[in-house]
């Protein structure tokens, strides 16, 4: 049997002006999750970046969003696996990803960084790519009809309706956690990746709009210093 889950690393960019940007799904996720968890965040400089401990059945689990930017969440991912003595398979990284529509979400353990910064650089710090990976679905400019370099779009927010998309993904996310914290991985998938059907026929009509960027922060974020 595998290990469940006990270190949540959600990935972003600090500072108010990437918190409703499409880069910052995984602290989006993070900030829900600590919350489920009856966890707060506070900043801890010797795990670089912001830490909160919450209890679920009875175990310790830790959920951190880093303070350095995207491409040096290693540091905080190695500081925290070595402080707690964890395997990598114990890890949960939550990130956002581009070959998904918006609403989509999937889970999977090990495997490439297909170019994601924070991917790299955990993969890097942990020595290992056998931690598990949650997936948030942003959709890719091209597949939503956006004449756009990747690099803006996804330190940009998302429109209306993709955020729409991306917050129901998010609500799927949280109801699965509870499976990870348990080690029950496959009922984890069943759950999430039955709900991309209907998520993708909504996420490609979303693409075909034409609707302006949301000016509204997105609300269901919180500020990244944690308070």
């Amino acid at each position: 049997m595998k290990p469940p889950i006990r270190l949540i690393l959600g990935l972003g960019n600090p500072g108010p002006e990437y918190e409703a940007t499409r880069h910052n799904a995984g602290f989006w996720l993070a900030d829900h999750v600590a919350d489920d968890l009856g966890g707060r965040f506070s900043l801890e400089k010797n795990f670089f970046g912001w830490v909160a401990k919450g209890r679920f059945e009875g175990e310790a689990i830790i959920v951190a969003k880093p303070s350095t930017f995207m491409n040096r969440s290693g540091q905080a991912a190695g500081a925290l696996m070595r402080f707690y003595k964890l395997e990598p398979q114990q890890v949960l990284v939550l990130h956002d990803e581009l070959d998904l529509l918006p609403g989509q979400v999937k889970l999977k353990q090990g495997g490439g960084h297909a170019g994601h910064n924070g991917l790299r650089d955990i993969q890097s710090a942990l020595s290992s790519p056998n931690f598990w990976r949650l997936r948030i679905g942003i959709g890719h400019p091209r597949t939503l009809r956006l004449n756009q370099q990747v690099v803006g779009f996804v330190l940009q927010p998302p429109r209306r309706e993709e955020l729409i998309h991306i917050e129901e993904g998010i609500r799927r996310s949280q109801q699965a956690i509870p499976h990870l914290l348990r080690g029950d991985y496959d009922k984890a998938i069943q759950q999430l990746h039955a709900g991309n059907g209907g998520a993708q026929a909504e996420g490609a009509t979303a693409g075909a709009q034409t609707g302006g960027a949301s000016s509204k922060r997105n609300p269901s974020t919180k500020s990244s210093n944690g308070g």
